[in-house]
Order: C-alpha cells, then structure tokens, then sequence
C-alpha cells in the first residue's frame, strides 16, 4: 500500500513537515514541486467594465432547483 509524507528536500537532506515514515529503510518515490520563486505567476481575470451593470436576475434566486422529493441526498 502506498502511503504520502510530505517533506522539504533541503541540501541533500529531507526534513518531515508531520508524521515521518514508521519504517528504517523504504524504496520511496520522490516528486519534486516547484519552489514558490520558480511558480509561474498567477493573472487574475477582471470582467471587462462594459458589461457593467448589464446582469439581471431572471426568477426566483432563493427557490431550490430542485424540490426535496427530487433529490434523495436529504434522506
């Protein structure tokens, strides 16, 4: 069974960042992230300013889409 423990690879050393493998001596598999310097920036999206003001609401927003005999998650 696999298992995941998540660490920092720091000079030729790891360091656990929780709970360390219970096992002295394991084959591992490592999978390497990028650092927060190397991450590519994130853009965030801004609607344009035409469509400003623009929406309406059709209907009833508080009704449920669906009535509570339709969706058996509540039984």
């Amino acid at each position: 069974m696999l298992q995941s423990y998540e660490a920092i690879y720091d000079h030729g050393q790891i360091r656990w960042l929780g709970d360390s493998p219970p096992s002295e001596k394991s084959r591992v598999i490592v999978t390497l992230l990028p650092s927060h310097d190397q991450q590519t920036p994130r853009f965030e999206r801004v609607p344009s300013p035409r469509v400003a003001g623009k929406g309406r609401i059709l209907g009833d927003i508080m009704a449920p889409a669906a009535s509570a005999e339709e969706w058996d998650a509540l039984r």
